[in-house]
């Protein structure tokens, strides 16, 4: 089965093709610095981590990059908040982008090019498209003017060119009266007193947002590429200015040919934002969960699907991991040394191991039609699930070099599929390690244990309404509790 891939400009999946037989060149839209990285960031880049892995596991050369954009109106204002310099406030917002994103083990893309680097490719480009007719001087910048190419206007939105309304997105209409139509972009904005500005033909100023992808995709990969990528919410109207400006500057088209888009991320059903009070940052996560675990929680839904985030979504994605990681450990822990060849799996076998082998590699033939079913992850994490529940069974029935053959291919399964595609293993020697006191367990077990002991008594006099209360007191400390026959246990959601 061919890769395909759902592209966004034909709305509909494709079978998936390089310009360069082999090799992928692959432009994902990156963070703006001005603050920490949040779970709607986390999304995106997961999605595209994800992408990136089984391209490469697919056989093919990624060149991957992704941008910085260090200098925006959201920079500028938090710089005189905080009465930060501006590029301070970027530096410290890039090294937190790295911690963060490592913490969810998303890969390094090959570059990382930083707007202000390219401010004369971005007037350069800016005045071909003056030059072509498509972009006009103004006293405060220069705009392109959409009306110079309509048929251009709606190729990933389908909105007419009519239909726009004025500011849309929140960056297309600019303050000042530059304009000579309100669907018209900028690609120049003329300095403001105080701001950072660099020369142009057009006196000093700073480049527009969108202008900024264009320039670096190109001088990264020339006038045509093969994916680009962003989360939903850029679809309009950063994406379809790009091909504006893109096409127009190159005469190119397509400039991309594959368009791909991650969905959004809701926090309880409501859209996460600050004003609502629902708003998570990476770090704010991490704090309570396992970095894997969220990243499990968020690669176990197809990437262009709407995710909503809460504390149920993340103790089902505890649990499974946990799963996972007492499969693995168990595997590595069994693995023989120097032991026979396990025979040819087949699932029609009454010989118990000849059939579960066979089971596995059915399953992960499954694993690979569900990546190249456009990365459906979902799909692909429901046959791992699968898989350990046949290796618990086997793990547990096999002795001797029948059992540490099979552990071995447990091991290389798991590595194979959870690790080196869905990326949410820890390393072979971070499993085996002994474990240690978790921190912020450490930081609240002596009033939890309090709470736990309290909760037992009430059970015991049957005032449930205390007992209830006492558990929501637990759970809002980030804590779940399980009843056993040996007593309660507890540990961080």
């Amino acid at each position: 089965m061919p890769l395909r891939v759902h592209d966004t400009r034909r709305r509909e999946k494709v079978d998936f093709t390089t310009i360069n037989p082999g090799i992928v060149n692959m432009y994902v839209c990156g963070v703006t610095v001005y603050d920490l990285c949040h779970l709607g960031h986390a999304r995106c880049y997961l999605a595209f981590d994800l992408i990136h892995r089984w391209l490469e596991k697919s056989g093919y050369d990624v060149n991957y990059v992704q941008n910085f954009t260090d200098i925006d109106d959201k920079i500028i204002n938090r710089a005189i908040e905080t009465n930060t310099d501006w590029r301070k406030l970027v530096d410290e917002n890039i090294k937190s982008y790295y911690k963060d994103m490592d913490s969810l083990n998303i890969l390094r893309a090959d570059k990382y090019p930083r707007c202000t680097d390219y401010v004369d490719e971005m007037v350069e480009i800016t005045a071909d498209l003056i030059d072509k007719g498509h972009a006009y001087s103004a006293n405060d910048g220069v705009y392109f003017s959409v009306e110079s190419a309509p048929e251009k206007y709606g190729q990933l939105t389908g909105q007419s060119i009519d239909a726009v309304r004025s500011g849309a997105g929140g960056r297309v209409a600019d303050s000042g009266s530059g304009k000579r139509d309100h669907k018209d972009f900028a690609l120049w904005k003329s300095a403001k007193p105080g701001e950072p500005k660099w020369d142009s033909p057009w006196g000093e100023g700073r480049p527009g947002w969108h202008i900024e992808c264009t320039a670096m995709s190109m001088d990264s990969f020339g006038a045509q590429f093969d994916i680009h990528g962003g989360g939903h919410d850029l679809l309009f109207p950063h994406h379809e200015a790009e091909i504006f400006q893109g096409e127009c500057h190159t005469g190119h088209s397509p400039v991309v040919h594959h368009w791909l888009h991650n969905g959004f991320v809701n926090i309880d059903g409501e859209k996460m934002s600050k004003s609502l009070g629902n708003f998570w940052t990476i770090r704010d996560i991490v704090e309570k969960v396992d970095p894997l675990v969220l990243r499990f929680s968020l690669i176990n839904a197809h990437y262009r699907s709407p995710i909503d985030m809460n504390e149920q979504l993340l103790k089902d994605a505890n649990k499974n991991h946990s799963r996972l990681l007492d499969v693995y450990k168990a595997a590595l822990e069994l693995m023989g040394v120097n032991c026979p060849p396990l025979p040819k799996g087949d699932v029609r076998s009454q010989i118990p191991l000849v059939r579960s082998i066979g089971l596995l590699e059915k399953m992960a033939q499954g694993f690979a039609v569900a990546m190249d079913d456009d990365f459906n992850s979902r799909e692909a994490c429901a046959k791992v699930l699968g898989a350990l529940k046949e290796m618990t069974k086997m793990l547990a029935s096999l002795e001797g070099d029948d059992l540490g053959a099979y552990a071995i291919h447990c091991v290389e399964w798991l590595e194979d599929t959870a690790g080196l595609v869905l990326g949410v293993l820890p390393t072979r020697e971070q499993v085996l390690a002994e474990p240690e006191e978790d921190p912020r367990k450490a930081e609240i077990s002596e009033r939890v244990e309090s709470l736990i002991s309290q909760r037992s008594e009430a059970r015991q006099a049957q005032d449930w309404q205390k007992a209830d209360s006492i558990r929501d007191e637990l759970a809002n400390m980030g804590v779940v509790v399980t009843d056993t026959l040996e007593g309660p246990i507890w540990d961080l959601i």
